[in-house]
């Protein structure tokens, strides 16, 4: 007869752990939906023609400057005449740093033009526009720009499912085997340990091959049918991200080996076994544990000195083509973000190690635990370092945190990560009452464990057997075989559960580790998102943290005319990167003002304002919506005209968007 073990009640610590889960999957849906598409730092800063102006004939080229390098493809630029066609040879060029040329086809007509773009920003993220200038005078255009934009739709959605796979990857490849080389060596036998490496391998490999065919599309706006356009993907190939993600996948390649030695000769490399013990006099068998712990020992050291290699190389394809990549300082960004993926890595993708093993996996020694507990707590302190950095030169201002999208992901990130530290208090504690690992069962224990259970099986199909005049037991069918065998599998599951429920201070760690690991996924899933989202340093438009508010500069000037001297005072507010409101105001009556911003260490301008007299006496000039697209040390050039022909320009150098804001002579 077939006995059914009773129902196995679930705690209210495991209810408590789920309901968490459940919170936790919920606050990743809700950040999911609340940030807003990608954006990125690039704008464009400059073109020739001007926006909106209206020039007497056709040039033969138009130009776009943008603020910081873009990659344009060949048809990233297109201009079109009032009836929507095609005004441009189709060939993009380069003609200075961050200026791309299209030329357009001669004898066009007169009429408004509109030139659409679509450029990749340094950080990776698509960017688009579009602006209009006529040639003669203006006309109606029926030039209608309404196409998707790029980075939205479902393979914008299916873009960022896979780069947070690949981030997951990642973290679970590298922190599984940081947990077995530098924690619990025996971990290299458990098969949790091995299914969470070999899981991140995999996935990190799947979302680096979908990255790499979704990357043309998401970029250019194009829909699911573009994905398997070879031509979309060899343009890939010859931007950043794309040899990004062939140097990723190089190194998946050579982490492939290590990962196959890590879980084949080093997990068979043993002492000896208990025959060859029995066999072997004492010194002999020290001689041979020595050597087989130097063995041992040495194989660990070249695995970690070679899979630490390749794990900075996987780590430097994000740095290298993501926002550490572009803004200030990305000589130190860069290498502080290879640290702060390598640190997420070993303490989230150690904790999934653990994690698994605790739950489906043989017993942990303490030892074990405590070592990762220790590197757990390396990796947060390094985090905070590295993560103070970068907010501070992502974010720029305080005002920034909860004005903009990143400010408020990365607050949703430090609160999710105090959480993370104060359960983790909580495993640390539990670490601390913990004994030593009981044994595992030896094969022949268990062996003779299952010998009882079929024998009573079988005792009990016999008595069945020869109450209904039924067939011999010998003659039990395949199908009650397989009935046995599985009763006897739950049977002895069931002892190994009740073993490991026995003692409290690991059942309560494996408890405290699965709830971290559920917080883990989602502060995954929040960083992913911050790596999406314009930083809000250039969001805001804001200055770096002590700026002094207002740039304002006093420019001297003499036109020559009566009255002709006198001088300018300027003032750009807020005076920072970003949208700034220009004002002029003179001592006496100008006819005309212009101003032309440059930045002469990046190549940027001039940015050519025309402020309005904001009143009919000549002395107040103003001009809104001044874009300024990165800090630095502009050239302010002010041109003051007082009579027809009475007119000067002067320059001052001034610093916009830092705490040391002063004007130069």
């Amino acid at each position: 007869m077939t006995t059914a073990l009773p129902p196995r009640r679930r705690p209210a610590a495991h209810r408590r752990l789920l309901l968490g889960l459940a919170l936790a999957c919920a606050t990743l849906l809700a950040s999911l939906a609340w940030a807003a598409p990608a954006a990125a730092h690039a704008s464009l800063v400059g073109t020739d023609p001007a926006e909106g102006s209206v020039v007497d004939r056709a040039p033969e080229d138009v130009s776009l400057t943008f603020s910081e390098d873009v990659a344009l493809s060949g048809d990233g630029v297109r201009v079109l005449d009032p009836n929507g066609d095609r005004a441009d040879s189709g060939r993009v060029t380069e003609s200075a740093p961050r200026t791309f040329d299209v030329a357009l086809t001669p004898g066009i007509p007169d009429g408004t033009y509109t030139v659409a773009w679509q450029a990749v920003s340094a950080d990776s993220h698509p960017i688009a526009g579009a602006f209009t200038f006529s040639i003669g005078a203006p006309s109606e255009t029926s030039v209608s720009l309404a196409q998707q934009q790029p980075g939205t739709g479902p393979v914008g959605l299916l873009y960022d499912i896979a780069r947070y796979a690949a981030y997951a990857g990642f973290v679970l490849l590298v922190g599984g085997v940081a947990f077995v080389l530098t924690c619990w060596s025996g971990g290299a036998g458990a098969q949790p340990v091995r299914r969470v490496v070999v899981t991140g391998w995999v996935t990190l490999l799947v979302a680096t091959l979908a990255l790499l065919l979704l990357c043309a599309p998401y970029t250019t706006g194009g829909g699911l049918a573009d994905v398997l356009d070879l031509g979309g993907v060899r343009a890939v190939l010859d931007t950043k991200t794309g040899a990004a993600l062939v140097s990723r996948l190089l190194l998946l390649g050579a982490a492939s080996l290590f990962v196959a030695v890590l879980f084949g000769s080093y997990a068979r490399l043993r002492t000896g076994s208990e025959e060859q013990e029995r066999e072997e006099r004492p010194e002999e068998r020290t001689a041979r544990e020595a050597q087989a712990e130097k063995d041992r020992r040495d194989l660990r050291y070249g695995l970690a000195l070679g899979g630490g290699v390749v794990a900075v190389g996987l780590a430097a394809t994000w740095a290298l083509s993501e926002h550490a990549s572009t803004g200030i300082q990305t000589g130190v960004a860069i290498p502080v973000d290879i640290v702060h993926l390598l640190c997420v890595a070993a303490w989230l993708g150690g904790l999934a190690a653990l994690a698994a093993t605790l739950r489906w996996g043989p017993p942990v020694p303490r030892a074990a635990v405590a070592a990762f507990s220790r590197l757990a707590f390396a990796s947060v302190v390094l985090l905070v370092v590295t993560g103070l950095y970068q907010s501070w030169r992502q974010v720029g201002g305080w005002s920034a945190l909860t004005s903009t999208d990143y400010g408020r992901l990365l607050l949703l990130k430090v609160v999710l990560v105090a959480v993370l530290v104060g359960v983790a208090a909580g495993s640390r504690r539990w670490t601390a009452r913990l004994g030593d690992a009981p044994p595992e069962p030896a094969d022949g224990a268990e062996a003779d464990a299952e010998v009882e259970v079929g024998a009573e099986a079988g005792a009990g199909a016999e008595d069945t057997a020869r109450d209904d005049g039924g067939p011999p037991p010998d003659a039990v069918s395949p199908e009650r075989a397989a009935q046995l065998a599985r009763q006897r599998a739950a049977v002895a599951t069931a002892r190994r559960r009740r073993a490991r429920d026995a003692d409290a201070p690991r059942a309560a760690l494996r408890r405290s580790v699965l709830a971290e690991a559920g917080i883990a996924v989602v502060l995954l899933a929040v960083t992913t998102g911050l790596t999406g989202t314009e930083p809000a340093r250039t969001a805001a438009g804001g200055t770096a943290p002590g700026a002094a508010g207002s740039v304002a500069v006093s420019v001297p000037f003499d036109t020559g005319g009566p009255d002709g001297a006198g001088t300018a005072e300027v003032e750009l507010d807020p005076g920072g990167p970003g949208e700034n409101t220009l004002t002029v105001d003179t001592d006496v009556p100008a006819v005309e003002v212009r101003v032309a911003l440059t930045l002469p260490s990046r190549d940027i301008g001039p940015l050519t304002v025309t402020p309005e007299a904001s009143d009919g006496t000549g002395l107040r000039w103003s001009a809104p919506d001044v874009q300024v697209p990165v800090e630095g040390e502009w050239e302010i050039a002010v041109t003051v005209r007082t009579s027809d022909v009475d007119q000067v320009t002067e320059k001052k150098t001034v610093t916009i968007g830092r705490s040391d804001t002063h004007e130069h002579t």
